[in-house]
């Protein structure tokens, strides 16, 4: 393991495990793809993502931070290779349980990979998210879908697709394992000839920095 990443690895779980009892739980967007909701204002989740290197990183450190009610900002610390990659969305419409978002992702100036824009609506109900949407990756566009069922505060079931050969189907869960800490394990099948399956995992904690009193809504956006 590279030693940047050990010390990335140290600092984070320092900072999880350090946190403040007023950090709120949280149900992150689905594996794959983004999602039309947003991080809730004065909201700050760090976390840590492990995957195939076919998906991308293969160790990658995540900040999200909601900016308002109709804005929020992201940025992932790659280590393999040592790259940080930028990205941010915006709410238009944020009438539940009607949503449409536009935003960019996968910004990467280090390795010269150019912002990819999106937009993306959704249908939220308490326990059914449906997400569909579109996003130009390089010279193409690409269809983005979704689903999530949620069963409780704890628990939810995701499946997402985003078209394009280098990309996947994926099929996951997000467990709450505290109020304040979640892990999203998933599945990936390649959209190749191979339909390769790799695997990935992400640990989340969200820390609620400003922004007073929120009502006790536990979806908010992924990566």
């Amino acid at each position: 393991m590279p030693p940047v990443f050990k010390r990335g690895l140290l600092i984070l779980f320092l900072v999880l495990f350090g946190a403040a009892s007023w950090s709120r739980a949280t149900t992150k967007g689905l594996s794959q793809i983004v999602t039309p909701d947003l991080q809730p204002e004065g909201d700050l989740s760090l976390s840590l993502q492990v995957q195939d290197q076919q998906i991308a990183n293969p160790y990658q450190l995540q900040a999200e931070l909601g900016l308002t009610k109709w804005a929020e900002v992201a940025v992932f610390q790659g280590f393999k290779p040592n790259e940080e990659i930028f990205g941010t969305e915006i709410g238009i419409l944020r009438t539940e349980p009607c949503l449409l978002s536009i935003g960019f992702i996968n910004w990467s100036p280090r390795s010269h990979v150019d912002p990819q824009p999106y937009i993306e609506g959704g249908y939220y109900t308490e326990r059914h998210k449906v997400i569909v949407g579109a996003i130009h990756a390089g010279y193409k566009n690409e269809a983005i879908l979704g689903y999530a069922y949620d069963f409780n505060k704890k628990w939810r079931v995701q499946v997402d697709f985003q078209s394009g050969r280098e990309n996947s189907s994926t099929i996951g869960v997000t467990w709450n394992i505290t109020p304040d800490f979640q892990m999203n394990p998933a599945l990936y099948v390649t959209n190749d000839k191979a339909h390769d399956l790799l695997g990935y995992v992400v640990f989340t904690y969200t820390f609620h920095v400003w922004g007073g009193d929120k009502k006790e809504d536990l979806t908010v956006p992924g990566h």
